[in-house]
């Protein structure tokens, strides 16, 4: 600080302070008088070093003599504010500023672990143009006499570790007691602070940092003293005042945005979601009893300490390699309790309406950050990009598809390592996400590279300035991010290829890709424009409806671009679309309404590693949230414009490409009661250990209701066949459901079919073999189509009649054995 004479300003009051400084006390009779001589002595000598000082103590209530302390000194520079019962260091610290009237103001606990001699390098600080100082024990120079116990020291760096991940990024240690502050800055920021535990140094922090007012870390002399007030339940305490931070420092159009978000997820899933146990999404064909079985074995894994990522519970008696198949750890396992508490159907509805919503919010936040800063146009752009129709065909049945929030995520770190500015931290971040994100789903990241890769080759070329700064750290950090990340995934990518029932890829046809009549056709669930019989035309299922943006919005997008061409971003957005849109069309491109076919690019990769099993269909996924990108930018553009003529037509013609982009809520009709034999445990008297109960016909992609027979009897007997991808023959192809058997095929066919061969002992001694290859111990027939004639053709399989019992055909494979 300067010499007496220089620049005083008078505060407050009146009178000309340089140096106010500021003691918070809590029952402090035994270190309070100690502390006052060794700052007043301090103060005073030499004589005008630090001009006219005063110093106040902040009594929190105390119930012993620290108030008589105080008045007992007759120095009227020390002054005493008190409050009438105790109600924690920052509401102290309140008071104390706002009676103080220094040009600066200096914070230091009453038991002065940091000498007052310190004061100099903070004030060294605040001569250099800061507009605060803050004693660190966690930067270079810093020196610690006598440490805390090792457990708080523990409890306090994890503490300043989530501290900067939340509040106050690049300030190491918030919580030393030791501060120095512009006075006027101070008295504004205190004034505005509200909690009144330890985390007010976070929130006055907070508040410079959003003021934009410089504060430095300064490296300071430390050492632990006896009777600290800190216990260990404060650290829970401030953290939850770190909640309240942050939840105070959402925009209030934030918080709406993501109710909005909630309430649209909700409305989608409206059928499912207030009975999802008794409810079914028919166009989710036979996925919601595969996923409900995903989360429901997971949960028993975690349960019981099994392996996660695999299980002999369905394809028995070869089994299921988990990890080869979409059962999404990255939420099943957080989301055991629910499933394990209220089972599984009520955990998956759940975890798909809050994806879905936070997925959009995680659009709209990267939207915000990145494309646009006005929230009415992110939150269009966010909704097109989580809610466009690819993504609500796919919210039938696919989580992986809808469950996306970590994609933006993983945008915005990519971004960051570009400026190059903090590229170790932010590479190690992004490894951990992008390992995270194949824990969620392998395909969407591998999509979202596909995007990725598009926007930045575009804006590379447009922006070579920007490309030749960027390549470096965006190289240095990707390496990074890879060494974090594969030593995370190693183990479960080698037992998902190389592990039990293993497989080498998924053969899709070579119909997968989308019709050009698809990109601007609209889907089934299109509130206005549906249409369910050409949309399943031109897609393979409801489920995979992965274009159909229509026309209308073609046309925006178009007029955008032109519009807004003069932006590179505009440029390179416009390039990921179309290519996005072309590589969805598959490696053979036919012409609509002719017999011409031509190459397209995607067979460049269809049969390339990790691309081979991909529906190539879903690569015009990518186009969602660029789309909604363009639109923010174009909404953004309006908002600027002052002919109302001009508004009027732009947001028109926005209006018109979205309102049939609105879906109606998911079909959803009543889910058929499972058995009494299973739910009443009758199936119980026929399954000894080690075997199966096989269900007929046996559980496939095209029936898989025998699945949820199984989570119904929480998992207690083992099922053949099911619903899952595993290996066919000896190159291992991936198909859909077990290797199929004589006796499953003849089942399968007799149940779509109506037809009974002519069973004798060759079919007689086959099925002998399948049950015993299949260690089955019941046959179980339920009530379903050709029911009649199954029953009549398992009689001459078994040679015996079946029990009608529990509402199903029984046969005891047991019986004369």
């Amino acid at each position: 600080m300067s010499g007496p004479g220089t620049g005083r300003i008078s505060a407050a009051g009146g009178s000309a302070i340089d140096l106010s400084v500021i003691v918070p006390a809590y029952n402090e009779e035994q270190r309070l008088g100690p502390t006052l001589d060794a700052i007043t002595r301090y103060l005073g000598e030499p004589e005008g070093r630090w001009g006219e000082w005063e110093v106040v103590v902040a009594d929190d209530g105390s119930t012993d003599a620290t108030r008589e302390i105080v008045a007992a000194r007759r120095d009227p520079r020390i002054q005493l504010v008190t409050s009438p019962r105790n109600r924690g260091k920052g509401h102290a610290l309140r008071l104390g500023v706002a009676a103080s009237r220094g040009r600066r103001v200096l914070l230091t606990d009453a038991d002065l672990a940091a000498p007052i001699e310190e004061l100099e390098k903070l004030d060294k600080a605040l001569s250099e143009g800061n507009a605060a100082a803050v004693g660190s024990r966690s930067v270079p120079g810093a020196t610690i006499g006598d440490h805390q116990h090792r457990l708080r020291e523990l409890l306090g760096r994890a503490g300043n570790l989530l501290i900067r991940r939340v509040a106050v990024p690049g300030i190491r240690d918030t919580q030393c007691g030791f501060k120095l502050f512009d006075g006027d800055k101070a008295r504004a920021a205190f004034a505005g602070s509200r909690l009144n535990g330890w985390g007010i140094d976070v929130e006055v922090l907070q508040h410079f940092r959003r003021a934009d007012w410089p504060v430095a870390e300064v490296p300071v002399t430390w050492s632990h003293q006896s009777g600290s007030k800190l216990r260990p339940l404060d650290y829970a305490r401030v953290l939850g005042e770190l909640g309240r931070l942050k939840a105070r420092a959402l925009r209030p159009a934030d918080a709406f945005v993501a109710v909005l978000f909630l309430l649209m997820a909700t409305a989608l899933y409206s059928g499912r979601f207030f009975d999802p146990a008794h409810r079914y999404l028919p166009d989710s064909l036979q996925d919601q009893n595969q996923w409900e079985w995903f989360f429901a074995v997971t949960a028993d894994s975690v349960a019981h300490l099994r392996n996660p990522l695999f299980t002999d519970l369905q394809g028995f008696p070869d089994g299921v390699n988990l990890m080869a198949n979409t059962v999404m750890l990255g939420l099943s396992v957080p989301f055991a309790p629910i499933t394990l508490l209220f089972g599984p159907a009520i955990a998956l509805s759940l975890c798909m309406t809050l994806g879905l919503a936070a997925t959009a919010a995680a659009w709209y936040w990267l939207i915000v950050k990145r494309v646009v800063r006005q929230r009415a146009a992110a939150f269009l752009g966010a909704s097109l990009a989580a809610f466009a129709p690819p993504m609500v065909s796919h919210a039938n049945a696919h989580p992986n598809f809808v469950i996306l929030f970590m994609i933006p995520l993983i945008i915005d770190r990519a971004l960051r390592l570009c400026a190059g500015t903090r590229v170790v931290r932010d590479a190690v971040i992004l490894g951990l996400m992008t390992a995270y994100q194949v824990f969620l789903g392998e395909e969407p990241l591998l999509l979202a590279s596909i995007g990725m890769l598009l926007f930045a080759v575009a804006y590379g070329v447009l922006r070579r300035d920007v490309a030749k700064a960027a390549w470096r750290p965006l190289l240095r950090g990707l390496l990074i991010a890879a060494a974090v990340c594969l030593p995370i995934i190693c183990y479960p990518l080698a037992w998902q290829f190389a592990g039990p029932q293993s497989y080498q890829s998924v053969l899709h046809g070579d119909n997968a890709g989308n019709s050009p009549l698809a990109l601007l056709s609209f889907s089934e669930r299109s509130l206005i424009a549906g249409d369910a019989e050409r949309a399943n035309a031109l897609s393979l299922n409801p489920t995979e409806q992965n274009a159909f943006y229509g026309w209308p919005l073609a046309l925006l997008a178009f007029a955008i671009v032109v519009r807004l061409w003069e932006r590179a971003v505009v440029k390179a957005l416009a390039f990921t679309a179309l290519a996005a849109a072309v590589l969805s069309l598959g490696p053979k491109i036919r012409i609509p309404l002719t017999d011409t076919v031509l190459p397209g690019p995607w067979a460049l990769l269809a049969d390339k590693p990790l691309f081979e099993s991909v529906i190539e269909g879903r690569v015009a996924m990518v186009c969602a949230p660029v789309l909604g990108m363009l639109l923010a930018l174009a909404v953004e553009r309006l908002a600027t414009i002052r002919r109302l003529g001009t508004v009027y037509a732009g947001l028109l013609a926005v209006s018109l490409a979205l309102l049939p982009l609105i879906p109606a809520p998911l079909k959803s009709t009543a889910r058929a009661d499972v058995p009494a034999f299973i739910t009443d445990g009758m199936w119980k008297s026929y399954v000894r250990d080690g075997e199966s109960l096989v269900p007929v016909p046996l559980p496939d992609p095209g029936n898989a209701e025998a699945l949820r027979w199984q989570t119904a009897a929480h998992l207690g007997f083992k099922l053949p066949g099911g619903y899952f991808n595993g290996p066919y023959g000896d190159d291992r192809i991936g198909i859909y459901g077990a290797s199929p058997r004589y006796t499953s095929n003849l089942l399968r066919d007799i149940r779509y079919s109506g037809k009974v061969p002519t069973i004798g002992k060759n079919w007689q001694a086959q099925a002998a073999r399948d049950f015993a290859f299949w260690k089955a111990g019941v046959l179980v027939l339920a009530p379903q189509p050709n029911d009649t004639l199954l029953r009549q053709a398992l009689e001459k399989l078994v040679g015996r009649p079946g029990k009608w019992t529990g509402g199903v055909w029984v046969w005891d494979l047991h019986e004369g054995s």
